[in-house]
């Protein structure tokens, strides 16, 4: 098994593009990454950015990288020369946002948008191909807004309802988050105006925000999956996600609360949080990671997003994190980056042992730390100085109950095999959630 790459090894390859080519360098530095695939090949489009140790000039035209197996990835080059005249007209933004391509009846559609930094003058605008990697024609705008309004026209993502109709979903931390139909023929609005808000919260700055919607749709449950991203890209970042019967929603989170209230309660409580910082006991962890994408093939679902080093926040890579799924139907996060790994069966003697754990509280904010959790021979787990009862279920779910009660479930978590980049080792870990709706991660240590 390959492991993925360590911040060390990001640091030397970062310094190495400072001396030569930046462009190297944004192979592994990729904000806001939108993935799709495409005939075997797999395409992530990221914001025009750069760190801000480069004194490099920033390039405009929407970031395209490609890779055969989700592990190794080439770079391709931008979408457009620089930032489309009418959305520059409208924004005079220096570099575009948050690329999106979605594809239906034979061609590509390429949503991107522009701002003003830290207003809401934004424009999603369409550009169409026939090739994923172009040339792309630009076909105008799509939605904008302005300082007066109260959506943004920012992070377009396209999803397809029951019946095939794509929709757009749109918006950030000005009004929330959007769902307006497309016209199948153009990939513009059905309609004129701002769509359905699905998603807000009280607090609308950047330390309150909810942005980066990407929207998902899994037959298995006949439900719409809407993932965001909440609170300050540069520290806190986390991901939650509600899902609904209807694409325009409501969106529920496990506890059945609304992403659009922010009436009932304060919003740092809404949405079922999947991914966060965290840090090992080792030193394994991230800082701030979302602003995802959700890739499905054949059943199996990964999460791409990005996320800061803890030894260097100003350094953002891409991570590509496996999904697996809760008897109910809601998405849990592998602890570690995808490695070709696949999904087996896990004996429960591999189980027992030391493990080292963390929990997703809703109202922690910034980087979670670690615990000791013991998978013990009798079935027994020790956890914060309590002792729970485990049993596995089926190849790799284990469940875990109060001691003496085998009734009232505790726990779910799936057991997987992973690479444990901070010791360069094959190991297990486990990605699960609690009886409410709280999730954890951990990895085996010995």
């Amino acid at each position: 098994m390959k492991g993925p790459k360590k911040p060390s090894e990001y640091l030397s390859e970062f310094s190495r593009a400072l001396d030569e080519n930046v462009e190297n360098w944004t192979v592994y530095n990729s904000h806001d990454p939108s993935i799709f695939a495409d005939n075997g090949v797999y395409y992530i489009l990221s914001t025009d950015t750069k760190t801000s140790s480069s004194n490099s000039e920033l390039n405009a035209g929407g970031q395209i990288r490609k890779s055969t197996n989700l592990l190794d990835w080439e770079w391709v080059g931008r979408a457009f020369e620089g930032v489309p005249q009418t959305a520059y007209e409208w924004t005079e933004a220096k570099g575009l946002w948050a690329p999106e391509v979605a594809k239906w009846d034979d061609k590509y559609f390429l949503y991107y948008c522009a701002s003003q930094f830290g207003t809401n003058q934004s424009f999603i605008g369409v550009a169409t191909s026939t090739s994923m990697e172009g040339p792309w024609i630009d076909q105008g705008e799509v939605y904008k807004t302005s300082k007066t309004d109260r959506p943004n026209a920012i992070d377009p993502n396209i999803v397809f309802d029951r019946n095939q109709h794509p929709y757009l979903i749109y918006g950030s931390f000005f009004g929330g988050i959007y769902a307006a139909k497309l016209d199948r023929s153009t990939g513009k609005l059905l309609e004129p105006g701002e769509g359905v808000c699905i998603a807000r919260r009280e607090n609308e700055t950047k330390e309150g925000a909810v942005e980066g919607p990407y929207m998902i749709y899994r037959h298995e449950e006949d439900m719409y999956y809407l993932f965001v991203s909440y609170d300050s890209l540069f520290s806190n970042y986390n991901v939650r996600v509600g899902r609904s019967s209807e694409i325009t929603g409501p969106f529920l989170d496990y506890n059945g609360l609304d992403l659009a209230d922010i009436t009932s309660r304060p919003s740092d409580e809404i949405g079922t949080k999947i991914l966060a910082g965290y840090k090992f006991q080792d030193g394994g962890g991230w800082m701030a990671p979302g602003h995802n994408s959700i890739l499905e093939e054949d059943g199996d679902y990964f999460i791409c997003h990005h996320a800061r080093m803890l030894e260097k926040k100003d350094i953002f890579c891409l991570h590509i994190r496996r999904i697996v799924w809760t008897e109910d139907g809601w998405p849990l996060v592998s602890p570690e980056r995808y490695t070709g790994e696949v999904l087996e069966r896990i004996d429960s003697t591999a189980i027992i042992g030391s493990w080292d754990a963390v929990k997703f509280e809703r109202l922690v904010e910034g980087v979670h730390e670690s615990f000791d959790l013991q998978f013990l021979a009798d079935h027994q787990l020790k956890m914060n100085n309590e002792i729970y009862n485990w049993i596995k279920t089926d190849i790799y779910t284990c469940k875990l109950f109060h001691e003496d009660d085998n009734i009232n479930e505790v726990a779910e978590l799936k057991i997987l095999k992973a690479w444990d980049w901070e010791r360069d080792c094959e190991t297990l870990v486990f990605t699960g959630m609690d009886a409410n709706g709280t999730c954890m991660f951990g990895k085996k240590i010995e």
